[in-house]
């Protein structure tokens, strides 16, 4: 039996891309304008929402107005979780484009999240047999 008369409403489109964070953006590498990996987005910062608070029904959604990244290389091989005070924050407006990575706009702020990965390429896996090219 089918009825031609829809009685839910329809759902509100929201003014701005709406983004799956947990899906599209955590986790996601970051590449810089030239394509390079400079980091990993391992949190968000948000806007409309206050820590620790529910999100009345009816409210606007939360705004991501940044990501945040970090050197997180021993917390990924050792477990935990990275200090807030490590993550470094990059504003929204230097996305470009969100994809299977993030890619961000040519920009002057310097991305320091990636000294360690790059000095254990360098110093340790490009030593080892194999290590300075990808497997074949």
């Amino acid at each position: 039996m089918s009825s031609s008369h829809n009685t839910f409403p329809d759902a509100p489109r929201p003014p701005a891309t709406l983004l799956d964070a947990r899906l599209q953006l955590l986790d996601r590498q970051l590449h810089d304008d030239a394509g390079e990996p400079v980091g990993i987005v391992d949190d968000l910062d948000l806007d409309g929402i206050a820590f620790g608070t529910d999100i009345d029904h009816g409210a606007p959604a939360p705004r991501v107005v940044g990501i945040l990244t970090a050197q997180v290389l021993a917390v990924r091989i050792f477990g935990g979780e990275a200090p807030r005070a490590r993550l470094q924050p990059l504003p929204w407006r230097l996305v470009a484009k969100v994809g299977t990575v993030v890619q961000l706009r040519p920009t002057d702020h310097r991305l320091e999240g990636l000294w360690l990965e790059h000095w254990l390429r360098d110093h340790l896996i490009g030593t080892i047999p194999g290590g300075r090219h990808a497997a074949e």
